[in-house]
Parts: C-alpha cells; sequence; structure tokens
C-alpha cells in the first residue's frame, strides 16, 4: 500500500492508543462473557509466573518508517511514521551485547529496519562483535530506491539472515494484504537474493519467508504450506527459500482494528482461546527474546512493545542499563492478545513452536 495510505496514529484513529486496545482486549464479548484470563490458563499448567528461559535473541526495532502499509500490521508502520533509533541508541545495544555473551542472535526489524540511516552500520558493528544477524526484510524495500538495490549484496558480505515476508503464493492475495504490485516486487527482489547466493539448498545464506492469514483464521500447518510454498514460488518464479514461518495475526493494532470492523473479534478471539496449547505456551519466544523498543526501551517481545507493556517493574527497563541476569529472573508481562502465540501449533517469530 502506498503513501496516501495513513497509519493509525496518522489518522488519529482510537486504537493507535495502546491504552484503548488494552481495553478493547479486556472487555467483555458482545454476549457480556469474559475471555478467560491468559494467566489463568498457565496457572492451569504449572506456568505461571511464566519466566524466562535464557536470554539468546535481542530482538531490534530500529523504527516504524516504513515504504508500506499493511492491512495487518502491528507495529501501525507506514512512510507517515518518523520513529527511528538512532546511532547512540544502536551503541547501547552494542554495549549491551559485549557483556552478554549468552545473546548470539540479533534481529533486526521495523517498520523497514532499511530505512534507519543508521542501518547499514550497525550491521557491519553487529558483525564485528561476531553475532549472527538476523533482518526482517519486506523485498520490497529492496526496489524502492536505487540507494537499496545492493542490499542483496550488503547481506551476502555480512552473512545476514534474510527472513522476508510473502503473505502467499499468488498475486491477488498478496496485493491484497499489502498494497498494489507488492507481490511482482516482491519476486523481483527474491530473485535478486537468489543471484547472489541465498536460499539455495545447501548455500550457508539463509533465506526464510513469513506466512500470516489473510483473515481472520488460523495459519494452516507449516510443513505442507511450506511444501507448497516452495512448489509454486519454484515453478512459477524459479525462486528458491529455505523455510517458510507461519505467523498467527496477533489482536494488535491494525489487525485488531480489522477485527473490530469487520466484526470477527469475539470470534477470532474465541479461535484463539480454544486453540490454547500448554506445549505451545512452554515455548513461547518471550522465554529466550528480548525486545528493544526505537527508542531503547526493554519489553518481552514486539506484541508487548506495540502494546507498550514494558518489562516487569524491578528489571532493567532501558538498553542504557541491561542486566541480562537480572532480566533472566523476571516474571514475563502477559496479557489476553498472548493467546495468539499459544494457538495450536504456536506462533513465534521463526514460526511454530511445536514441532
Amino acid at each position: 500500500m502506498g503513501s496516501t495510505v495513513k497509519s493509525l496514529k496518522g489518522q488519529q484513529h482510537e486504537l493507535s492508543d495502546s491504552s484503548f486496545q488494552l481495553n478493547v482486549l479486556q472487555a467483555p464479548t458482545q454476549h457480556g462473557e469474559q475471555f478467560p484470563a491468559f494467566a489463568r490458563r498457565l496457572q492451569e499448567h504449572d506456568l505461571y509466573p511464566l519466566k524466562p528461559t535464557g536470554t539468546t535473541i535481542l530482538q531490534v526495532n530500529m523504527g516504524k518508517m516504513c515504504n508500506q502499509t499493511c492491512k495487518h500490521c502491528h507495529v501501525d508502520a507506514g512512510p507517515d511514521r518518523k520513529e527511528i533509533m538512532t546511532r547512540d541508541t544502536m551503541q547501547l545495544c552494542l554495549d549491551a551485547l559485549q557483556q552478554s555473551p549468552d545473546i548470539t542472535t540479533v534481529d533486526l526489524t521495523g517498520g523497514a529496519p532499511e530505512m534507519n540511516p543508521d542501518f547499514r552500520w550497525f550491521v557491519e558493528e553487529l558483525s564485528k562483535l561476531g553475532r549472527q544477524v538476523m533482518v526482517r526484510c519486506n523485498l520490497t524495500i529492496i526496489l524502492a530506491n536505487k540507494k537499496y538495490h545492493d542490499l542483496p549484496e550488503f547481506f551476502r558480505k555480512h552473512g545476514v539472515h534474510v527472513v522476508s515476508s510473502l503473505p502467499y503464493f499468488q498475486a491477488s492475495r498478496t496485493d491484497a494484504q499489502r498494497g498494489d504490485g507488492v507481490f511482482e516486487k516482491s519476486i523481483k527482489a527474491l530473485q535478486m537474493l537468489n543471484e547472489v547466493g541465498y536460499g539455495h539448498e545447501g548455500s550457508e545464506l539463509l533465506l526464510d519467508l513469513v506466512y500470516n492469514p489473510s483473515g481472520a483464521f488460523l495459519p494452516s500447518a507449516q510443513a505442507s504450506l511450506e511444501a507448497e510454498f516452495k512448489r509454486r514460488l519454484r515453478s512459477g518464479y524459479s525462486v528458491e527459500f529455505h523455510n517458510l514461518f507461519c505467523i498467527t495475526n496477533l489482536p494488535v493494532s491494525r489487525f485488531l482494528d480489522y477485527l473490530v470492523q469487520s466484526g470477527n473479534y469475539d470470534s477470532y478471539m474465541e479461535k484463539l482461546v480454544n486453540a490454547f496449547n500448554p506445549v505451545a505456551a512452554a515455548g513461547v519466544m518471550c522465554r529466550n527474546t528480548i525486545s528493544v523498543g526505537w527508542d531503547g526501551h526493554l519489553y518481552d517481545c514486539d506484541f508487548n512493545q506495540m502494546l507498550e507493556l514494558k518489562v516487569e517493574q524491578g528489571s532493567s527497563h532501558h538498553i542504557r542499563d541491561f542486566d541480562a541476569a537480572a532480566l533472566d529472573k523476571r516474571n514475563i508481562v502477559l496479557n489476553q492478545h498472548c493467546y495468539g502465540c499459544t494457538a495450536g501449533a504456536g506462533s513465534s517469530c521463526g514460526g511454530e513452536t511445536v514441532k
């Protein structure tokens, strides 16, 4: 979707307020019933309070600016969002990593992280620290401006693990969710990544795709969907990739707006609640990940970040005070949206959590 589409914040929409979103999530259904508290479900399975298993991933939101305005975006990112991480805050992330050898992976996200003017510097500095760098790339950014055309080569040079969003292997469904022409540009970008060595069987240049449903339903089984994506993209476009990550849409920001506007909110939440899986709950990503906001504040996960639910009181709240040992003792902050990560086979930034 082009720059003419405003973010919820740009529209001054009530759901751009995180407190309003939390009120919606905690409100009774249209029939006056209350969904069971997520914390109570964890208690039933001796998982409460939910505790970290040891932080190995630092996920860094480099800003909310994006060249797209996707319908399902839980970040409410877009061209009209100006929040951006400064180099000083990136340096604080580097300082924290130097003191935290157990954190082996840095997951860069946005918005479009590549739009941050210090993105390349940060990747280079992370590489010097010997960390595995993962970039959440929306693909179209590679073609958005000639200054981004060499990103595939830059990624190759630094051994970046590229995780790319592609809602479907057909143009109609992809463009409906992400904007006209997005599928064609995404395929071209994938071909450019393939050309420099990404995505081929046996290649160490990892290229993974992310699928999330286009409507108010849970994703299909990851393995069968991955096989279908591989077959269709290979035969239709000669595109190769390694893994497909299936991610459940969480009722946050623009997807929450879609659910409310379409009258699907109650039924979707009911699906999530009924599909609660204690095995998936035990493997949620917040147990091994810390999320850093564009301004340096710390969160248990990317979704909590967008709802402005900072890490528990008593933990270090900002990257400048980062203390991995203290954070690993914290209780993870929960709310009703957490049902999205524990439904069915589970959902994380790396796809299903139940193998």
